[in-house]
């Protein structure tokens, strides 16, 4: 009787558990189905109004002049032997001293760190990465070589091409996500994570399923699922939702702090206009699904998380429950007026906050090797 018992039960939990999975995709096809329909209004809607001027955009061909500025450090390229992808990095700040290095986010490139590289290049060896698929670096097409694993063994391998067994690693929302996941994977690897607007994977999983407000925000996780229309919605009226995004009232740089200039803007057109680059950049999203949840969660770094108070993607309880999956010193700073993009729009605010962790506990001579 007991093992009749033992059976059902075991038979029981698999059961729910195959209810649960099939529950979860359901709800992501259904949104994504959604979303869908939301894009195709959207794009008719565009076409009445402009019928002429909808399906042009311009590849941009010249660089701005900002991103050659030499005040940013020096542009470089790896090409890791283990992948054979080649990346694109900016680095400044003398060899040799502790190295500092960013991940950018979603749709950006390692110019959003501009602040950042003036900043920390006098006590640092700054380093900003385009990530894969992100501006002058390599553009796998296939979504399959977006996998969590391969993303955070390209950060592995940069860090030891650049002579480094450790560092200062910084992340923005996609980069921020990496980051996480390499302090949880390389904890010996990562003296001190600080992330901007972006919570612990965990956290972000749990609290969407729980939360409709949170996954209305998101909405665009499941739209981006979709192959190629994304990708067309996003370049429609010459990249009109991509300037929207950076400079719109609700959702842009500057809205308390610094505003994005022409040439900024300019700057991120030319690296996303390029053939191939927002496929690449979509890439991340058409993998996120399948990677959660994470079978390892703990972070054993000391973690600084600042986050903006007006983050029109992400709410703000999110930030505060990161604290359950770190082992060691937590600081969090909500900054208030910050939008998304807060290491853009409030500077001097993030920089300022970043030194005071940094100088923390062991001081700046732990991220020597």
């Amino acid at each position: 009787m007991a093992r009749v018992l033992h059976n059902l039960l075991l038979f029981l939990i698999r059961l729910a558990l195959k209810i649960r999975v099939v529950g979860y995709w359901s709800l992501i096809y259904a949104y994504c189905a959604l979303c869908s329909v939301v894009a195709l209004l959207k794009l008719w809607w565009n076409i009445v109004l402009r019928p002429t001027t909808t399906f042009q955009w311009v590849i941009r061909e010249t660089p701005p002049a900002c991103l050659n500025d030499t005040s940013l450090g020096t542009h470089c390229y790896v090409r890791i032997k283990e992948s054979g992808l080649r990346f694109h990095y900016v680095a400044a700040g003398e060899r040799g001293k502790p190295l500092m290095l960013f991940l950018h986010g979603f749709p950006e490139f390692w110019f959003s760190w501009r602040y950042q590289l003036r900043e920390f290049k006098s006590e640092f060896r700054v380093v900003a990465i385009d990530m894969r698929g992100y501006g002058e670096s390599d553009l796998p097409l296939s979504s399959e070589s977006y996998r969590f694993d391969y993303l955070v063994t390209d950060v592995k391998d940069i860090v030891e091409y650049l002579g480094y067994n450790r560092c200062c690693l910084v992340g923005h929302d996609w980069g921020g996500t990496i980051a996480w996941l390499f302090a949880i994977h390389y904890p010996e690897m990562v003296t001190k994570l600080i992330v901007l607007n972006c919570p612990h994977p965990s956290v972000f999983a749990d609290y969407a399923l729980r939360h409709p407000s949170q996954l209305l925000k998101s909405s665009h996780f499941f739209f981006f699922q979709l192959p190629r229309f994304p990708e067309l919605m996003l370049s429609i009226n010459d990249f009109k939702a991509l300037k929207a995004l950076f400079t719109s009232r609700n959702t842009g740089i500057g809205r308390k702090g610094r505003w994005l200039t022409a040439e900024d803007l300019e700057a991120y057109l030319y690296a996303l206009s390029q053939p191939g680059a927002l496929t690449g950049a979509l890439n991340y999203y058409r993998n996120v699904f399948s990677s959660l949840p994470l079978s390892h969660n703990h972070v054993r770094s000391p973690v600084l998380l600042l986050w903006g108070e007006r983050d029109a993607f992400l709410e703000q309880e999110m930030a505060e429950a990161c604290r359950l999956y770190i082992r060691n010193h937590f600081r969090l700073n909500i900054i208030s007026g910050a939008s998304h993009w807060l290491q853009q729009d409030q500077p001097d605010i993030v920089n300022t906050l970043i030194w005071t962790f940094l100088k923390e506990g062991e001081g700046r001579k732990s991220y020597r090797n």
